[in-house]
């Protein structure tokens, strides 16, 4: 049931993309109203009710939304537990597609873990934390995950050969993190990537796509993605974001 509403969610984005689309075009909304054979009311209400067009960013819904489960040691055991900010950028991206009437549930991502659960998904995750997230970023012809001696994790940029460090993991004191998105269209789903160089950095990428979402989505696109530096307070509270590379389109 879930799905089939989703899907009929999904129907009335189009419906109203495809009347924004005629309008710009040159016709006005009387015109279509008329081609349609219904009032220009109901087109004001169909405008204004459906979902924004860039709910799509995120596929048709449901959405599966996965975070690592790490594990560290208590009492000479190891224990599975969840990083405080990937559960925050878990909880950040169900904010932002439940306000674009998507349904979610939550899986996690344990180190072995290769493959993508069934329909839309996001993967919030790192190379370090899972074989899914070196796979997804094998597929990104532009920006890569690399590790050095000096600075560990960096976000490489092959167009402009720069390396876009963590201030945060190189000096704590410095309060700002950079963190990696991408989309793509995989057969029939979307799949939506987000790696932090430190787990912060994550829930900067959410916060600036809950912000940038309409200029970030490319209908025509099959893949984008980008790099974003984000400021947070000392409890891990993001206060800014920017974007610094891309976003990175196969349109161009």
């Amino acid at each position: 049931m879930i799905r089939y509403q989703q899907r009929v969610t999904e129907l009335a984005r189009l419906r109203k993309a495809a009347i924004e689309e005629a309008n710009r075009s040159g016709m006005s909304y009387v015109e279509i109203a008329e081609r349609l054979g219904i009032t220009k009311g109901r087109i004001t209400q169909i405008r204004s009710e459906a979902p924004r067009a860039e709910r799509a960013f995120f596929g048709v819904g449901p959405i599966a939304i996965g975070i690592p489960r790490r594990f560290g040691f208590e009492e000479g055991r190891e224990r599975p537990f969840f990083d405080a900010a990937d559960q925050a950028t878990q909880e950040a991206i169900e904010a932002t597609t439940g306000r674009l009437a998507l349904s979610s549930s939550r899986f996690a991502i344990d180190r072995d873990f290769a493959e993508l659960p069934a329909g839309d998904v996001v993967v919030i995750c790192g190379p370090k934390s899972a074989p899914i997230a070196r796979s997804l970023l094998s597929d990104d012809p532009v920006l890569s995950f690399r590790r050095t001696d000096e600075d560990g994790w960096s976000i490489a940029d092959s167009r402009t050969s720069q390396h876009y460090i963590s201030p945060y993991r190189r000096d704590s004191a410095t309060r700002t993190d950079v963190g990696y998105f991408s989309r793509r269209q995989d057969g029939g789903r979307i799949v939506v990537h987000i790696a932090g160089v430190t787990s912060v950095g994550s829930l900067g990428v959410a916060r600036w796509l809950d912000l940038n979402l309409a200029e970030v989505f490319e209908p025509s696109s099959t893949f984008i993605s980008g790099v974003v530096e984000c400021d947070f307070t000392a409890d891990f509270t993001v206060i800014d974001t920017r974007l610094i590379a891309g976003p990175y389109s196969d349109r161009a």
